[in-house]
């Protein structure tokens, strides 16, 4: 933080600005550690305080524990389902539906982005069909996978696929379109041929804005498995937990949506971490401090 003083000169109506640097100034280091120390503290207290408040509520009777078991009952309950191996097979079956769904969606999103973003008359043919698709909820359209590909892995996997697509294309394109004109001018001065400018021209100026909607898309991928889960599945995390609210096991219950939690959140943390390996050029994410 910078402070300004007017200091008086010789002639009474003359004043002289004097800037004087503040600490980030002064001790830039020792002021990001002690903002970044500040930032990792409020994000493990706040969490903390609210298990703790949490617990505290069930052991004092304040809410019905049958109701909503302690933290202390959950991490038991999962600790013992993980020790007896009865809850990795419905890890693995929700982790593997996204892992399929989501290579497919980005895969196909990121080519179809690329392409409509590239050629305007081919976002012209296909845009105006994609709007009307992208608004219908996603979940809607499981009663056609599930026409198209019978029960089984295919009617989950399509629906992630198709949920992450739409998340990918539309940041793809929007990316692409975004690209500076003064860019490809110059990639065009250049001489450089249509390969060489996507390669060195549209590739890196859009990739980061890509990877921010894969990212995006990954935490939604996990939500809509879950949710898919319950209808038309008989394993994996979204099976777990409503098939134990049905039977009233509601520590159960709270093991899944654990396990669904840090399940969407390192998915999405691994996708972020692979975009700033390939992209180094970007700027960090603005989510995370920069002072």
């Amino acid at each position: 933080m910078t402070t300004a003083t007017p200091r008086k000169a010789a002639a009474p109506e003359d004043s002289v600005l004097v800037r004087r640097p503040g600490p980030q100034e002064l001790h830039p280091t020792r002021t990001h550690r002690r903002r970044r120390t500040l930032e990792i503290g409020l994000a493990v207290a706040v969490p903390l305080a609210l298990i703790l408040l949490w617990q505290l509520a069930a052991t004092q009777s304040w809410i019905d524990d049958r109701v909503y078991p302690a933290p202390q009952t959950i991490l038991e309950d999962g600790w013992e389902r993980a020790a007896d191996g009865d809850l990795w097979p419905d890890v693995w079956a929700t982790l593997k539906r996204v892992l399929a769904g989501y290579a497919i969606g980005t895969v196909t999103g990121y080519a179809l982005g690329l392409l409509m973003g590239s050629l305007s008359l081919v976002r012209a043919a296909l845009e105006p069909l994609l709007d009307a698709l992208y608004v219908v909820p996603k979940l809607a359209l499981l009663p056609v996978f599930l026409n198209m590909f019978g029960l089984g892995e295919g009617p989950q996997i399509a629906l992630v696929a198709a949920t992450v697509f739409f998340f990918v294309w539309i940041s793809t394109m929007a990316a692409v379109l975004a690209v500076p004109s003064g860019h490809r001018d110059a990639g065009q001065v250049f001489g450089a041929s249509p390969w060489q400018m996507f390669r060195h021209v549209l590739l890196p100026a859009s990739l980061p804005a890509v990877l921010v909607g894969a990212r995006i898309a990954a935490g939604v991928a996990v939500l809509v498995i879950v949710a898919s889960e319950q209808i038309a599945a008989s394993n994996g995390l979204g099976h777990l937990i409503f098939d134990s609210r049905a039977l009233f096991q509601n520590d159960v219950m709270f093991v899944g949506i654990v396990c669904v939690a840090v399940l969407g959140v390192v998915f999405s943390e691994l996708v972020r971490i692979a975009g700033r390996l390939l992209t180094p050029w970007a700027p960090r994410d603005r989510g995370r401090s920069q002072s």
